[in-house]
């Protein structure tokens, strides 16, 4: 029998220069969906590509001196490594330039003059030549491009034009016919109510203006302008009216476009009833997702304000990257891009949670059984909850991805993430591990850990893909229990298994704090006549650089590698920090959970014994006594000044 397939596509970029944060979100989010449905078994095939014909591009490359096709070359060449650096697995690059793509454009635009969809006129209005599109008189504003607010200019040219009106009709029908092809339904009924029933007017579809772009054969001095030659990528890729391999029985129609919302107009009208007027089948589903704002608004290469996906990656990694974009945009909405966001997701989700689980999962297995886990194991308290949750994350995830609801797939997974973290704390396995009675209870709590994190490493293999495999190299899970079918019940982390404990997965980004004060006159004139202090003494400056907050202890237990060293989990206001400290001596554990206590809480972290610890808990010393500094009343989180 064979697999069920799927086919999705991302929108052909532009090669006008590099791409931004934006464009890799649709193209990572593209991925993440194709690798999901492989997992699940299915005949997934991704493609994505570059739109290289126009007037922009042949302005562009006389300018920079070369031939449009070098000009273009260049730059796909940077996009394609841009695409490795990512980690996009895609199926076919198209370019719009391909000869076999230009063969289909040539034939589609010839059997739509044939059949009377095309024909030849007159074009004369204004044109926007960054956004390639012809406005009316009353579309545009304060003589502006209404979509991008850049000047428009007179144009007057022969031109052959495509009856759109003819099928809007049948447009309409097909929409209301079937409500899951545009969404999410904000954008359906946008497309709706601002262009389909007001009126849709008939479509250049050829340029005399410019050369640079596929000829119209039968007319020379004519070339197809961009709407007929780029929408027909996602059939010619896959062999329609060219002499490629055809892989249109298998594939077609696409299950998803998956496009940014400001061009999802043209993927829903313009696309459609081109198909219709081929007399092929409609996409199933036109996805527009939002964009990734910065503050003030959208990144625009003119604007200066693009954020370089590369940069982050080499200051951040792939996957951390990946994480990000996903879990910051919400289903059909806008998310925004802020480096402190990305880089709380690296400490908070990515470091304190799913590290800090991992590391201390594998760290209490190799101490207390040498790295394999018995087979003589004792069910007790709080087991029951987190395997009930360990089986129905998958199918919960499962429904989100098939909505293309990324940020909340992810959510479901860290919620298992969470709770196993809970679960070290709720059973203490630093408390079984010194009562020898407890042994086989201590092996079912190390297994159901174990095993969590064995079904969340195939959760977000889609999403991270390094990450999961990292974790699967040190839980030393082969594929055969990589398997989406394998996550189905609980149970499947095989027996036997020595685990290995490997370099921690995302070290804790240091953050710098930059706080602006306003300079009194006095401390001018102390900065002015270069006071000299005595030695021993600080000013109030380097006092205040030090940062104090209120934490709350949640979590203690004996480090697996020193016994006179104690990790204590603690909460900061909603922020979770993991500690060592060398008081093992004067408190037990459990002494210690539920105490307020204070935390140096900008020290840069240190690994102490393959531990990271963020920050420095207050104590006071005298003689051989200790004493924590704790307070009362004051919530964690709390500044201490």
């Amino acid at each position: 029998m064979s697999p069920k397939t799927f086919y999705i596509t991302t929108p052909i970029y532009y090669p006008s220069g590099s791409l931004h944060i934006g464009h890799t979100y649709t193209t990572v989010a593209a991925d993440t969906i194709t690798r999901f449905k492989k997992l699940k078994g299915y005949d997934a095939y991704l493609l994505t590509g570059t739109d290289e014909h126009g007037q922009k591009i042949e302005k562009a490359a006389a300018e920079a001196g070369m031939t449009p096709q070098a000009y273009v070359d260049d730059i796909v060449t940077g996009i394609k490594t841009l695409w490795d650096t990512m980690n996009i697995n895609y199926d076919q690059f198209i370019r719009t330039t391909d000869p076999e793509h230009e063969k289909t454009i040539q034939r589609i635009f010839k059997k739509l003059h044939d059949q009377g969809d095309i024909y030849k006129s007159n074009y004369e209005g204004w044109y926007c030549t960054p956004c390639e599109s012809f406005w009316t008189e009353g579309q545009i504003v304060d003589g502006n491009c209404p979509d991008c607010g850049r000047p428009v200019e007179k144009a007057s040219e022969e031109a052959y034009f495509f009856k759109m009106s003819k099928y809007a009709d049948r447009l309409l029908k097909h929409i209301e016919d079937h409500p899951e092809f545009i969404q999410p339904e904000s954008r359906k009924n946008e497309m709706i109510n601002n262009f389909i029933r007001p009126g849709l007017q008939d479509l250049c579809v050829s340029r005399t203006s410019f050369t640079w772009g596929v000829p119209v054969d039968f007319d020379p001095g004519h070339v197809v302008y961009v709407w007929i030659d780029a929408l027909p990528n996602y059939i010619s890729a896959l062999g329609y009216l060219n002499d490629k391999p055809d892989l249109m029985d298998r594939y077609w129609p696409a299950d998803v476009h998956l496009v940014g919302k400001d061009i999802i107009r043209f993927h829903t009208i313009y696309w459609p009833i081109i198909l219709m007027a081929l007399e092929l089948p409609l996409p199933k589903k036109v996805y527009g997702h939002g964009w990734i704002l910065l503050k003030g608004g959208k990144m625009s290469k003119s604007v200066g304000n693009v954020v370089d996906p590369v940069v982050l990656v080499n200051k951040y990694g792939v996957d951390a990257l990946r994480y990000h974009v996903l879990r910051e945009m919400n289903y059909g909405s806008d998310g925004v891009y802020n480096e402190d966001l990305l880089v709380s997701h690296i400490n908070s989700d990515l470091a304190n949670d799913l590290g800090n689980l991992l590391s201390r999962t594998l760290a209490m297995t190799v101490k207390y059984f040498d790295g394999v886990i018995p087979k003589d194991r004792e069910t007790g308290e709080f087991d029951e909850d987190i395997i009930a949750l360990a089986e129905k994350t998958s199918g919960i995830v499962s429904d989100y991805m098939d909505k293309l609801d990324f940020s909340r797939a992810l959510e479901e997974i860290w919620k298992l993430i969470s709770r196993s973290n809970k679960y070290i704390d709720e059973t203490q396995p630093w408390v079984l591990g010194k009562d020898p009675s407890k042994k086989s209870r201590l092996a079912q709590v190390m297994y159901i850990l174990t095993e969590s994190l064995r079904i969340v490493t195939v959760l977000i293999s889609s999403a991270m893909p390094e990450t999961s495999k990292k974790i699967a190299e040190q839980l030393k899970c082969s594929v055969d229990y990589l398997t989406w079918d394998s996550i189905q019940a609980f149970g499947g982390y095989p027996e036997g298994i020595k685990v290995e404990r490997g370099e921690a997965l995302f070290p804790r980004i240091e953050i710098e704090k930059k706080e602006m004060k306003t300079e009194t006159k006095k401390e001018v004139e102390v900065k002015e006549k270069h006071e000299v202090l005595p030695e021993g003494l600080i000013t109030i400056d380097d006092f205040a650089k030090v940062e104090l907050r209120v934490a709350e202890v949640v979590a203690c237990e004996v480090h697996p590698d020193a016994d006179r060293l104690l990790v204590l989990q603690l909460m900061v206001g909603q922020e979770k920090r993991q500690v060592v400290s060398g008081i093992a001596k004067y408190y037990k554990p459990e002494e210690l959970v539920g105490k307020t206590v204070i935390l140096v809480a900008n020290l840069k972290p240190v690994n102490l014994r393959g531990l990271e610890s963020n920050g420095m808990i207050l104590a006071a010393t005298k003689g051989k006594k200790l004493s924590l500094v704790t307070v009362d009343g004051i919530a964690s989180g709390g500044k201490v000044s």
